[in-house]
């Protein structure tokens, strides 16, 4: 059974920034970041493919960044600016999905870690 675990969630000011971080117990293809605001469907908002290349939602490119260490199996994500907006629980999964950034496919996901911004 491969395990997923978050850590790094918070309270934030507007502007501020926060550092998300994943371990996963086994190595998996793929690794992402999804969130569940209040109010909507949990959405994908960062993934990296087993050659390191990354996607982005819109809403957060320029802002958040991820990163991945293969051999560690651990995930990262970087979040500069924080709006009210990014206000959610995120969760980090783990497989191998057909699209990165849609919830469908993707195999092991943690217990989420909540990150609220407001001032």
């Amino acid at each position: 059974q491969v395990q997923v675990e978050e850590s790094g969630g918070g309270s934030v000011q507007p502007g501020g920034s926060l550092t998300l971080h994943c371990t996963v117990s086994a190595y998996t293809h793929c690794m992402a970041w999804f969130r569940q605001t209040p109010g909507k469907e949990r959405e994908g908002v960062a993934a990296v493919d087993s050659d390191l290349t990354a996607r982005y939602a819109d809403s957060v490119k320029g802002r958040f960044t991820i990163s991945r260490d293969r051999a560690k199996n651990t995930l990262v994500l970087q979040m500069n600016d924080l709006r009210p907006e990014d206000t959610g629980i995120y969760y980090c999964a783990a497989g191998l999905p057909r699209m990165l950034l849609e919830e469908l496919g993707w195999d092991y996901w943690g217990q989420g870690t909540q990150v609220t911004v407001s001032s």
